[in-house]
């Protein structure tokens, strides 16, 4: 028998996290899935740890490159070549979950029409524990067209915020262009979208996904450099050329990343600066970006005139 799910495991030097990874995996209510392991060249311990599991009548494939790929997307692309289910769980190495995630999500993705992406609610997790955020979600379950999920959750911001969250059907994949795989940050971002306008979205309230804040992870350190500015911009803007977002959504999206911007930019390097400077603004029209810009300088000095006030 097929299995319905294929659950891809893409590490890369996540031995610390990785048994609890896999066992949340393998400890899911719903069963009929294959496990596949990917790792690109860890320099840790992680084989020793992925050894643990050769045999497991779950694991369908285990895959050690012989070099690093340099992009997580190029391992989910050879773990998607190497599935059988209906359906795609990148469960990324340093996240876990609660048994019934993947029921969750299947029971929600086949009572829905045309249902090609689901995910469930997701808590972000600290260095030592701590629950730093919680995403949400209106109702405990609700369907959306294609269109109407990518206007109201995936811009201004991604509300699906992490990978593991997620099931979507194989099928999808290959119907989406490799557009994001440049990118280190905001390639999901796209490859969501692409996904989304093929059919149909289930999303549930329910939070059953954990992902982690660690030194490691590559968002935390482009945030705190400025260079997450200068990948969402580019990401906005070849969505737009490429007629995957109108025009408004694009001004809807770059409006708030300016006022976070204008409150962060002098940790920033000054060629990272003159980076986001050059280009924020490059798709819009003047009359918008003055209006934008102008709009971002009076809210971010009535936060600070708040704050001094203590309100």
């Amino acid at each position: 028998m097929e299995p319905v799910v294929s659950v891809i495991v893409p590490n890369y030097n996540h031995a610390a996290f990785l048994q609890e990874r896999i066992d949340s995996v393998l400890g899911q209510t719903f069963q009929f899935f294959e496990l596949i392991i990917l790792d690109d060249f860890s320099a840790d311990q992680s084989r020793e740890v992925i050894e643990r599991y050769r045999g497991h009548p779950k694991i369908s494939h285990i895959v050690y490159n012989d070099s690093n790929g340099g992009s997580p997307f190029k391992q989910w692309e050879k773990g998607i070549g190497l599935a059988r289910g209906e359906y795609i769980w990148i469960a990324e190495s340093d996240d876990w979950c609660e048994p019934t995630l993947l029921d969750n999500l299947v029971i929600g993705l086949r009572h829905g029409e045309n249902c090609v992406l689901g995910y469930v609610q997701s808590t972000l997790v600290g260095r030592t524990g701590e629950v730093l955020k919680r995403t949400s979600h209106r109702k405990l379950s609700e369907y959306f067209a294609g269109p109407d999920f990518i206007a109201t959750c995936l811009f201004p911001y991604c509300l699906l915020c992490n990978a593991s969250m997620a099931l979507f059907k194989r099928s999808a994949f290959y119907g989406v262009s490799n557009r994001y795989s440049s990118f280190k940050m905001c390639g999901d971002w796209i490859f969501w979208t692409e996904i989304a306008r093929q059919g149909n979205v289930f999303v549930s309230g329910k939070s059953l996904n954990y992902f982690r804040k660690h030194d490691g992870d590559v968002s935390t350190a482009m945030y705190a450099t400025g260079q997450s500015f200068v990948e969402e911009i580019r990401a906005l803007s070849l969505l737009r050329s490429a007629g995957l977002i109108d025009y408004d959504l694009l001004k809807k999206s770059l409006a708030p990343r300016y006022v976070q911007y204008l409150g962060l930019k002098k940790r920033f390097p000054a060629g990272v600066q003159q980076e986001i400077e050059a280009t924020f603004f490059a798709g819009i029209r003047s009359g918008d970006a003055r209006r934008i810009s102008m709009s971002a300088r009076i809210a971010l000095l009535k936060a600070k005139t708040a704050r001094r006030l203590g309100l």
